[in-house]
């Protein structure tokens, strides 16, 4: 039988290569993470997803490995740093441990053509443009190009688009992802954050039409 792969499933998407700092409180993960920790083995994180009052979880994840613990609380919960490995698709679910294991295959980029030069200079520009205008950015100085896509995410909090990223299996693909995401996130996330600091001043942000 293969190797069954125990899943944590969090509002969370994981990138390979990026962080993740984790509170572990309830028992079942306590577990499972500690063993992962002991061990110096992986875990996957998948996200969940509610649907029509029913909650599920994502079939592609990101398996992770404990970089340190950072702290450990005398009830028995523990924070940790986890960095991420690799991408994987759920097979089959297996529920016979108090948290959720599943059968998966892991994957990698199908398309390996070489990323346009033209290309790389719109996700830098569109990267700049993230940390001139919303104060993000991730550091990408010394990443390889095959990486940058997930780096260049690393900065956008946004979900759904995170998910995307994960599935997507060619590098240049991701990079346009990202380039057309990042257009329509900026001005967004700048109204968001003009309404919250609006609001508390008239109550509500907008003005009611009468």
């Amino acid at each position: 039988m293969p190797r069954l792969l125990p899943l944590f499933p969090l509002q969370l998407v994981v990138f390979p290569g990026g962080t993740a700092p984790l509170h572990i409180f309830e028992e079942r993960y306590r577990e499972m993470v500690g063993e992962a920790e002991a061990r110096g083995t992986e875990f996957g994180i998948v996200r969940t997803i509610a649907r029509d009052d029913e909650n599920g979880i994502a079939n592609t994840g990101c398996t992770v490995t404990v970089e340190s613990v950072v702290q450990r609380y005398s009830d028995g919960r523990f924070d940790v740093v986890t960095r991420g490995h690799r991408r994987f698709q759920i097979l089959s679910l297996d529920e016979e441990k108090a948290y959720l294991r599943g059968s998966v295959e892991f994957f990698d980029d199908e398309a390996t053509d070489e990323v346009p030069g033209e290309l790389l200079k719109q996700a830098r520009e569109a990267q700049e443009r993230l940390r001139r205008e919303l104060g993000k950015s991730s550091d990408t100085t010394d990443t390889p190009v095959h990486d940058l896509s997930f780096h260049l995410a690393e900065a956008i909090d946004d979900l759904d688009f995170r998910s995307l990223i994960l599935q997507c299996r060619s590098e240049a693909e991701r990079l346009r992802l990202y380039v057309k995401f990042t257009s329509d996130y900026i001005p967004r996330k700048q109204y968001t954050e003009h309404m919250q600091k609006k609001a508390p001043t008239n109550g509500s942000g907008h003005k009611r039409v009468i």
